[in-house]
This record gives structure tokens, sequence and C-alpha cells, in this order.
């Protein structure tokens, strides 16, 4: 194994906070010196280890999972409500063939 001087877990946790900093607009600037900071990493590690997970589009799943579980929330309200709808619907035609004809 390799002799690094900062902890597999500690590298891995900085570059990913630094990469989903990076693609919100809002944070962007300042990132990487920022994570740093926080993580008591040198800034130039940072953005060595940023580049290589952003040649290599690692994906962090953080965002991605949080950002899936949103969408799904709001196609799952779309469902119900247009569900509700589809049983109301059915629910008036069906009173409507059960009423005597003229």
């Amino acid at each position: 194994m390799a002799n690094y001087k900062y902890p597999v877990e500690l590298r891995e946790r900085a570059t990913r906070l630094a990469v989903e900093a990076r693609r919100d607009p809002a944070t962007r600037i300042g990132a990487i010196a920022r994570i740093a900071k926080q993580t008591n990493v040198h800034k130039e590690a940072l953005r060595n280890w940023v580049s290589k997970a952003e040649a290599t589009d690692i994906p962090t799943e953080a965002v991605d999972a949080e950002t899936r579980i949103r969408q799904l929330e709001a196609e799952n309200r779309e469902l119900r409500r247009s569900n509700e709808i589809l049983k109301s619907a059915t629910a008036f035609f069906a009173a409507e063939f059960d009423r005597p004809q003229k």
C-alpha cells in the first residue's frame, strides 16, 4: 500500500464535498479553498484530487439520491392527483349510465 499524507477516507470526503460545491453555481467560487480549509487539507492537493475526480466524472451519490428522491416524490404527488381525478370522472360517468333515459 502507498503511504499517503492524508487518509483515504479524508481524501474521498474532501473530494466529494468539493465536487458537489463546484457543481452548484452559488458555491462554485472559492469552493476548493473553502473545503480545503474546513478539512485541513492543502488546497493544491485538493485541487489535484478534484481535477482527477471531475476528469473521471466520479458520481456523488448523496446529491444524486436527494435529487432523485425529490423527483420521485413530485411524480408521486402528480400521480395521486391524477388518480383522484380519474376516480371522480369514473364515478360521474357511472352515475350518468345508471340514470334512467328519457
